[in-house]
């Protein structure tokens, strides 16, 4: 079953990917906020209709959880929105690879802690190792990419 959840997640990434470079391109032509407006309209349309025939929950229970748990919409609109002011001046592969390493270090600080979820596991050495190796291949990543973004500006 984690396999299925590890494939799935693998998938859930590359469609993360796919939206965030269609939703780069679409800010262009529509403006940054008009790309974030449309997918979070579209998605909770989508979303509302899928909830009417298969929710298990209320929309009532939003009013009794706790306010700072409904902070999390806040956090999805940011990520959205500065992907998609970001993927146009950087790439994707540079603006994901920073998102990665951010969810990283979030993830292992909360981790560390047991914020939210009560678990914790602490930092060690491996995952410092880690979140190094994944700063470096950003660097690397950013770097390569200025390289054929001024080699193409010379080209044409």
């Amino acid at each position: 079953m984690q396999f299925i959840l590890v494939i799935v997640t693998l998938i859930a990434g590359i469609t993360l990917s796919t939206q965030s470079a269609v939703n780069g391109s679409f800010s262009k032509k529509a403006g940054t906020l008009e790309s974030a407006f449309l997918t979070f309209v579209t998605g909770g349309i989508i979303l509302f209709i899928i909830t009417l025939f298969f929710g298990q929950g209320s929309f009532l229970d939003f009013f009794h959880a706790p306010k700072w748990q409904l902070s999390a919409v806040w956090f999805g609109v940011g990520y959205l929105f500065l992907t998609i002011v970001a993927i146009p001046k950087i790439g994707i592969i540079a603006a994901n690879i920073s998102a990665v390493i951010g969810q990283l270090t979030m993830g292992m600080v909360i981790d560390h802690f047991g914020w939210f979820e009560g678990m914790t596991i602490h930092f060690d050495l491996k995952r410092i190792i880690a979140l190094i190796i994944m700063i470096i291949a950003l660097r690397l990543i950013y770097k390569a990419d200025i390289k054929n973004s001024a080699e193409e500006k010379l080209i044409n």
